[in-house]
C-alpha cells in the first residue's frame, strides 16, 4: 500500500513538473513574440531594433529547445524507474559482478554512461545548430570532442573515488553513515574550489595576466577601495569556443582568482569593466558567495538524512519501479533513485531559489553603484545583454520562477534611481 502511495505521489509530482514548464515556456514564448517588433522604451536609444529582434527569436528557440529537452528527460526519468530500467540494468550488472562493491560502483557509472550518452545529441545540437544559428558558436567539432574527452576522464578520475568513499560509509559506517558521508561530500566540495582554477580550469582555457596596464590600474584601485584581495587578474580564451561575454571569481581563501573573457574585455569599455567588476566584488564582500555555500551545505545535510531513513523503506524502491536485493546492499540503487526523484518533488519550489538571488542581484548592483559609476554598469549591462542576445522583454512569471537575475528593465532602472538620488 504504501508502495503504491508513494507511487501515485511520485506521478503526481511528475505531471505538475512537466505541465508547469509547459505552462511557462508557452507563456515565455508568447510573450516575447508580442514584444519582439518594439524596443522597450528605456533601450530604444540604445538597442537596435534587429538586436531587440535577434534576443527574441534567440530566445525563443532556446525556450523551446529546453521544454523539448525537459520533455524527453522526463520520458528517459519513466523509462528508468517506473517502467523497469535501472531494475534491468541493475540485474544485467547482478549476473556479471555479484552483490559487491564492485556491482554497486559499476551501477552507478553504467547509469551515468547511458544517460550521458542519452543526453549527448542534445548537447551538440544546442552547439552546433542553435548557437551556430544566432552567431555565438566559436567551437569547431573537433575541440567539442576533445572537451568531452577531457571531462569525461576527469569526472571519473575524480568522482569515481568519491562514490567509492560514500558507498562504503553506506554499508559500515552505521546510522550515522550519512553525517560521515556528509562531512566528507563538503570536504570535497570546498578542496575543487582551491583545486578547480589552480589545475582543472587550465586544461580546458587558457588563463593570461590582464596585460593592459590602464585596466589593471583601474580594477587594482576598486579592489584597494573595496579591501579585496585576490592572487590574479587573468584573461581567458572563452572565444575559442563562444561569443558570449562574462567575468567571473573563482578559488576560495587566499586563492581567489578575478577572470574575464577576452570576449568582455573586447566589448566594454574600462569603466564599464570596473563597474562590472565592482557587481562581482559586491557579492563576496555581502558574504553572497559564503551564505550560498552555507545553503548548499546545510541542504545536502537535510538531503542526506533524508536518504538515511529512506534507504530502509522497502516502499521507496519499489515505488520507484525497483525490487530490493535480499541479503544484500541496496546502497547505490538508493543513491541513483534518490537522485532522480528528488528534482521532480522540488521543482515546484524553485521559484523560493529565484527570488533570494534575485534579492542578491540587487544588492550587488547597489555596492557596485557606491563603489563606482551607476551609469557605467548600466550601459555595461546593455551591451551585455545585447551581445548575449538576452531577452529585454521577458514574461514575468516566467521570470519570477525561473530568473537568477532579475529583468534588464526592473535592473536597469533600480540602477538608475539610485544614481539619480
Amino acid at each position: 500500500m504504501l508502495s503504491f502511495s508513494f507511487s501515485l505521489l511520485f506521478v503526481f509530482f511528475f505531471v505538475l513538473t512537466l505541465a508547469l514548464r509547459s505552462w511557462l515556456a508557452t507563456r515565455h514564448v508568447r510573450h516575447v513574440l508580442r514584444h519582439r517588433d518594439r524596443v522597450p522604451a528605456e533601450f530604444a536609444a540604445s538597442i537596435p531594433l534587429e538586436a531587440h529582434r535577434k534576443a527574441a527569436d534567440y530566445t525563443v528557440a532556446k525556450t523551446r529547445y529546453g521544454l523539448f529537452h525537459a520533455l524527453f528527460s522526463g520520458l528517459v526519468l519513466i523509462g528508468f524507474t517506473l517502467l523497469g530500467g535501472l531494475q534491468a540494468l541493475s540485474g544485467a550488472l547482478l549476473q556479471a559482478f555479484g552483490p559487491g562493491m564492485a556491482y554497486q560502483v559499476a551501477l552507478v557509472a553504467a547509469f551515468a554512461a547511458v544517460s550521458g550518452a542519452l543526453d549527448l545529441p542534445f548537447s551538440y545540437w544546442f552547439q552546433f545548430v542553435l548557437e551556430e544559428r544566432f552567431g555565438f558558436n566559436k567551437m569547431q567539432p573537433g575541440l567539442w570532442w576533445r572537451d568531452l574527452a577531457k571531462s569525461t576522464a576527469l569526472g571519473a578520475a575524480l568522482v569515481l573515488p568519491l562514490l567509492w568513499a560514500v558507498l562504503f560509509l553506506m554499508e559500515r559506517a552505521g546510522s550515522l553513515w550519512w553525517l560521515y558521508t556528509w562531512l566528507v561530500w563538503s570536504g570535497f566540495q570546498l578542496l575543487m574550489m582551491v583545486v578547480y582554477p589552480l589545475f582543472i580550469a587550465p586544461l580546458f582555457n587558457k588563463f593570461t595576466p590582464l596585460a593592459d596596464d590602464s585596466l589593471k590600474a583601474r580594477i587594482e584601485g576598486l579592489m584597494a577601495r573595496t579591501g579585496f584581495a585576490a592572487k590574479g587578474l587573468f584573461v581567458m580564451d572563452g572565444s575559442k569556443r563562444s561569443s558570449h561575454g562574462n567575468a567571473y571569481f573563482s578559488g576560495f581563501g587566499a586563492n581567489k582568482r578575478i577572470v574575464f573573457f577576452d570576449t568582455l574585455i573586447e566589448r566594454l569599455a574600462p569603466p564599464e569593466v570596473e563597474a562590472v567588476l565592482a557587481h562581482e566584488l559586491g557579492h563576496f564582500k555581502l558574504k553572497h558567495i559564503v551564505k550560498r555555500i552555507a545553503a548548499m551545505f546545510a541542504l545536502s545535510l537535510v538531503f542526506l538524512a533524508m536518504l538515511g531513513w529512506l534507504k530502509g523503506q522497502a516502499w521507496f524502491y519499489t515505488g520507484l519501479g525497483v525490487t530490493p536485493l535480499l541479503g544484500a546492499p541496496n546502497d547505490a540503487m538508493a543513491l541513483l533513485l534518490f537522485s532522480l526523484a528528488l528534482p521532480v518533488f522540488l521543482f515546484p519550489f524553485a521559484p523560493l531559489s529565484s527570488f533570494g538571488s534575485r534579492k542578491h542581484e540587487f544588492e550587488a548592483d547597489a555596492f557596485a553603484a557606491r563603489h563606482s559609476d551607476a551609469r557605467d554598469l548600466v550601459s555595461a549591462l546593455v551591451k551585455m545583454y545585447e551581445d548575449n542576445a538576452s531577452t529585454l522583454t521577458p514574461d514575468p512569471v516566467h521570470s519570477l520562477f525561473y530568473d537568477s537575475h532579475p529583468p534588464a528593465s526592473i535592473r536597469v532602472r533600480h540602477l538608475q534611481t539610485g544614481a539619480a538620488a
